[in-house]
């Protein structure tokens, strides 16, 4: 058995019932899990590893809970700079087109490696295009080289543009075949257990993209295996006006209406979602992915997050891909969440404690999990250490847990995901980024020509 001990934190962030934030707080970990928390004098004072958290804020590992990684192949296509969602899409399918296994795996551990770095160590991933022999095994495999808590979502689409889809034919699977697909994948890779690494996610796309037999399918298989669901719902204006002229109800009625909705479901972005939406998600437990920056980027419009919060929505955060953000830095994508609740509910509508609050616990009970988003005894060991000594936080130290939000968001200087130390003075350890950064942009350049 090994033991690490993180001590001396300017301060711990806890997110335990308490909500504790500890001066000169420490936390030891046993293995993958956390096993005590607290002053730092009251701690052990001896470990196989010691890491001084002097002058960092330390909190709880950041869960992301939407993101499509393959698209960090396509950031800042000069095509779809512009585009709303739907003209944005259809400018990208083509592309996309062209993804390989290689690239898969390519675009998952640059994707991952930016979310590390951000504070993140537990994330979900929506891969919904399989083209030229791609599969879900690819991500999962690029996942276990570096090291993240991974929950995998095979997306899917099945109903092309033939059929009144958004999607080229080309680009949709026939629907026995995804369910056979997602079938296999859970039976291969799920792992129920607490303190899982890695999970299974049945995701069909979006309405737009996929049948209600499949939705209706998909939510059977998902609930005969025990594992979460997920996918797009409401995100803009046209995707509300799709629901009703396709299936004569709004987003969130189609939703119910599929079997999508409960607290083994969770949807992205929400944005035009409506008050009965909001008051049937929290009658149900069913959670929301927020996606700010991407919300943003096309134009969609502001989730009203403050809404869903007040009626018990669980909600969480998401960077969305990184074609539509184009980043995927988390604690970045907390900082937006908190300015523009204020942009469309005014300064009161979410402070800086709230938005972090949203990607720990709330991300973790989006993700259907009480191990994680929290440091306390019995949690998983998922910790992010970020050093406040940096001239971004010069003048903020009156509250240095509020300052991570406010600031320019930085790296991380430590991360720890499952008790392994997976960054270490701002560097990732667990692969050669110069490498991964190397093959990418190679990979990039062959996608899109």
């Amino acid at each position: 058995m090994s033991t690490l001990l993180i001590r001396h934190a300017r301060v711990l962030v806890t997110m335990d019932t308490q909500r504790r934030e500890i001066a000169d707080g420490a936390v030891f970990i046993r293995d993958n899990v956390i096993e005590q928390v607290g002053l730092s004098a009251e701690l052990p004072d001896h470990a196989d590893t010691i890491i001084d958290a002097t002058g960092h804020v330390v909190l709880p590992g950041l869960v992301n809970t939407h993101h499509h990684m393959f698209q960090s192949l396509t950031r800042a296509v000069p095509a779809a700079q512009d585009a709303a969602l739907f003209d944005w899409l259809g400018h990208l399918y083509p592309i996309w087109a062209g993804l390989t296994p290689a690239m898969i795996h390519a675009s998952t551990q640059t994707a991952m490696a930016e979310l590390m770095l951000s504070g993140c160590t537990t994330t979900s991933d929506h891969l919904y295009i399989f083209p030229n022999g791609c599969r879900l095994d690819d991500s999962i495999a690029a996942a276990q080289e570096i090291g993240m808590r991974f929950h995998a979502a095979r997306g899917a689409m099945s109903v092309g543009q033939s059929q009144g889809g958004l999607p080229p034919d080309r680009l949709v699977e026939d629907e026995a075949a995804i369910l056979r697909d997602t079938q296999r994948l859970i039976e291969t890779y799920h792992d129920s257990q607490r303190h899982a690494m890695q999970r299974i996610v049945v995701a069909p796309c979006s309405p737009f993209s996929v049948s209600q037999d499949l939705m209706r399918e998909s939510a059977r298989l998902a609930r005969s295996f025990g594992v979460s669901m997920h996918t797009h719902l409401a995100e803009n204006s046209s995707d509300v006006t799709y629901s009703r002229e396709k299936f004569n109800m709004t987003p969130a009625e189609y939703a119910e209406d599929c079997g999508w909705v409960g607290h083994d479901v969770w949807h992205a972005h929400c944005v035009q979602l409506d008050a009965a939406g909001i008051a049937l998600f929290a009658r149900t437990g069913t959670g929301v992915a927020h996606c700010p920056c991407s919300n943003m980027r096309l134009a969609s419009g502001i989730a009203p997050v403050r809404a869903m919060l007040d009626h018990g929505v669980p909600v969480g955060l998401g960077v969305d891909g990184s074609a539509s953000n184009d980043g995927a830095h988390l604690l970045g994508e907390v900082r937006q969440a908190m300015l523009l609740q204020r942009v469309g509910y005014g300064p009161a509508a979410m402070t800086a404690r709230q938005a972090l609050e949203m990607a720990t616990l709330g991300g973790a009970k989006v993700l259907n999990r009480d191990d994680i988003g929290a440091l306390a005894p019995g949690m998983s060991a998922d910790v992010v250490m970020f050093d406040m000594d940096q001239i971004g936080y010069a003048g903020a130290l009156h509250d240095p847990v509020a300052a991570l939000v406010f600031c320019t968001p930085t790296h991380v200087a430590h991360s720890v995901i499952n008790g392994r130390v997976v960054v270490r003075d701002g560097r990732c350890v667990t692969v050669d980024l110069g490498l991964v950064r190397e093959r990418h942009n190679r990979l990039a350049a062959e996608l899109v020509g």
